[in-house]
């Protein structure tokens, strides 16, 4: 195996090195190359073949020949393609539609209808000016929807400035009454706020009176330990109840237990009784 670097070069004995010249051709006048190309696309539409019945998905993979036409589109280039059916193996042709931004099926099958493509279906044979006009009608409609969502922004714009505006003429003229009649405003608060306070000291009042009622409607109170007797002992209390001079004693309450805090010591359990040992009595 050769080296790849090397200092020195075979030549033939034969070589002439006059018949090197290099030639300068305009970029326009040079050669075209083949008009014919193998290539690997996949189908730009689905189709169905017209010998056999065969459905052709679109995006299905084909080595194709490509074929440089002729025909231009103005300064566009028009291509067609032969690929072949994967059942029958029948040839099929389509070009490049650089007018419809599309590829039109030649022979050897059938485009499948696309309901996305049913307008322009319509509008294939159409001349540029019937173009130009469709175009035209269609931007004067997507301008009218323009101009009306414009108008509706606008409305609900000045809706909200009247509001606003209306917020602030109220909250105006609320201050200005405030600042001409400020006494008579404050005063009339003031009696507002007796009012309330005298209102809540007569709902406790009736509480209270309610609490120390009994069932018949008889006044209940509270006497000492020299009212009450020496029989129930001191201190307890006994509340009696009076209505005119009439006076009914009511039993006593219970002392209330005082909390000690003293050491309890439990005593310990006689584990060896469970076990069965008996101690024996001292002799002494």
């Amino acid at each position: 195996m050769s080296e790849r670097k090397v200092l020195t070069k075979y030549y033939p004995p034969d070589f002439d090195p006059s018949k090197l010249v290099r030639t300068r051709t305009p970029r326009g006048d040079a050669p075209a190359g083949p008009k014919v190309q193998t290539v690997r696309l996949m189908a730009p539409f689905s189709m169905k073949c017209t010998s056999c019945g065969e459905y052709i998905y679109k995006g299905r993979k084909f080595n194709a020949r490509k074929e440089t036409t002729d025909e231009k589109y103005y300064a566009i280039a028009i291509f067609r393609f032969y690929i072949r059916c994967t059942r029958c193996s029948a040839e099929i042709t389509f070009k490049t539609d650089p007018k419809g931004m599309d590829y039109t099926c030649e022979r050897g099958a059938k485009r499948n209808f696309e309901v996305w493509r049913a307008g322009g279906a319509t509008a294939a044979g159409e001349t540029d000016e019937e173009r130009l006009d469709r175009l035209e009608a269609a931007m004067g409609e997507k301008s009218a929807m323009e101009e009306l969502e414009a108008k509706v922004v606008d409305a609900k714009q000045e809706m909200a400035i009247a509001d606003a505006l209306d917020e602030i003429r109220t909250r105006n003229a609320r201050n200005e009454r405030a600042a001409a009649g400020g006494e008579v405003g404050v005063d009339v608060v003031e009696e507002e706020m007796d009012a309330g306070r005298r209102r809540v000291e007569r709902e406790d009042e009736e509480m209270a009176r309610k609490a120390f009622m009994t069932e018949m409607g008889e006044k209940v109170r509270r006497i000492g330990e020299g009212e009450g007797g020496e029989e129930e002992g001191e201190g307890n209390e006994a509340l009696v109840a009076t209505k005119g001079d009439k006076g009914l004693m009511l039993p006593p309450l219970p002392p209330s237990a005082v909390p000690t805090f003293k050491r309890v010591v439990k005593k310990k359990k006689d584990l060896g009784a469970a076990l069965g040992i008996k101690k024996k009595p001292a002799l002494v």
